[in-house]
C-alpha cells in the first residue's frame, strides 16, 4: 500500500522552502495559519509573514498593493472563503488588473469533512475557472504540491491553487516534474481513457487496475492545469481511445468534467462520463473516505463510469 502524505504539510513545508530561495515572497493568512500550515513560513519569516485575522476581502486588496509594489504574495485560507466571502476582491482586485498574486485555496472539496456543509468546497474549481486571467490547478499529493509552489511562484500572474486537508497517497517522486499546462501520462491505454485530477488520481488508477482484470485497458491521464487546460492530451486521447471518463472531487457541473466536455464538443466529440458530485450539498461525515465513498466519488463508480463509457463507444462503432 502506498505511504499517504498529507498535501497541506507539503505546502507548508514548501513554503519555507520557497521563502529561502526568493526573499520577495510574502505569506498572507486569515487566521487559520495552523491548519493552512503557514504558521511554519511564519516561524521562519517573521517579518515576511501577515495575519489578516476573519478578513478574507481585506486580505485580497492588500495582497494587490503587495503585488503592485513587485512583492508575490501567496494568499491563504478556506476555498469556499477565497472564492465566495472574498470573491469580489479576487475578480476585480486580482483578476481584473491580472496581478501576480497566488492563492491558496485550503480544504478543497469534501476534505474538511468534519465540519460539513458550510466549509466544504465542491464548486469552487466552477467559480474561479469562469474568472479571466486565472490559472487553475489541483495538486494530486504531496511531492506535487511543492513542485506546484516553486512553478507558481515563478508563473506571472494570478494562480488558484486548489490544496486538500487530507493525507492521500504519493503518486509521484522527487523527480515529478510539474508544467503549469501541462498533462501527465499516469498509465497507457487503448480501451478507454480516464482523465482526473487532485486527490482522485489515486483512486483512479485503482480504478484503472480493478479494470484490467475485467478486460479493460484504461489509460490514466493526470490533469492539474484546469485552466489553462492541456487540450493536446485530451484530444490524442480521445482519437485513440474513443472514450473518456473524468474524475474529479467537485460537482459535476463547471470543474474538470465541464472543461472536458467543453474541449470534445468543440473539437473531437466522444462518449464521455463523469464522475463527480452530483448537484446537492454534502454532509459531515465520520471519516473522509466514507464520504467521499456516499457522495458518488469510489472506486466502484469510477469502475461502473468506464464500463459504461466502453457500451456507449461500442454502440457508436
Amino acid at each position: 500500500m502506498k505511504k499517504s502524505v498529507a498535501i497541506r504539510d507539503a505546502y507548508g513545508d514548501a513554503l519555507v522552502q520557497l521563502g529561502k530561495n526568493n526573499r520577495k515572497v510574502v505569506v498572507l493568512d486569515a487566521d487559520v495559519s495552523h491548519a493552512t500550515r503557514t504558521n511554519k513560513f511564519a516561524q521562519e519569516f517573521p517579518d515576511r509573514f501577515f495575519n489578516f485575522g476573519v478578513a478574507e476581502q481585506n486580505m485580497m486588496g492588500v495582497a494587490a498593493g503587495l503585488a503592485i509594489e513587485g512583492w508575490i504574495p501567496f494568499v491563504n485560507t478556506f476555498s469556499f472563503l477565497a472564492c465566495l466571502r472574498a470573491g469580489d476582491q479576487l475578480r476585480t482586485s486580482i483578476a481584473y488588473p491580472k496581478l501576480n498574486v497566488k492563492i491558496a485555496a485550503h480544504h478543497g472539496g469534501l476534505s474538511n469533512f468534519s465540519d460539513g456543509v458550510t466549509h466544504q468546497s465542491i464548486f469552487d474549481l466552477a467559480l474561479v475557472r469562469s474568472i479571466p486571467n486565472m490559472t487553475v490547478i489541483v495538486v494530486a499529493d504531496a511531492y506535487e504540491t511543492k513542485k506546484a509552489v516553486q512553478a507558481i511562484a515563478e508563473w506571472k500572474g494570478p494562480v488558484f491553487l486548489r490544496l486538500s486537508k487530507a493525507e492521500v497517497p504519493l503518486i509521484f517522486d522527487e523527480d515529478h516534474e510539474f508544467i503549469i499546462g501541462k498533462g501527465n501520462l499516469l498509465k497507457e491505454g487503448t480501451d478507454i481513457t480516464i482523465v482526473c485530477t487532485g486527490v482522485m488520481v489515486s483512486r483512479s488508477m485503482e480504478a484503472a487496475e480493478r479494470l484490467e482484470k475485467q478486460g479493460i485497458n484504461s489509460r490514466v491521464i493526470e490533469i492539474h492545469t484546469l485552466k489553462p487546460i492541456d487540450k493536446d492530451i485530451i484530444l490524442n486521447a480521445a482519437k485513440e481511445t474513443k472514450a473518456i471518463v473524468t474524475v474529479e472531487e467537485h460537482s459535476i457541473y463547471g470543474g474538470l468534467g465541464g472543461a472536458v466536455a467543453e474541449l470534445l464538443s468543440r473539437e473531437h466529440p466522444v462518449p464521455l462520463e463523469i464522475v463527480g458530485i452530483q448537484d446537492t450539498f454534502a454532509e459531515s461525515a465520520r471519516s473522509y473516505d466514507e464520504l467521499l465513498d456516499k457522495y458518488a466519488l469510489g472506486i466502484s463508480d469510477i469502475v461502473e463510469a468506464v464500463n459504461r463509457a466502453v457500451q456507449r463507444k461500442n454502440h457508436f462503432n
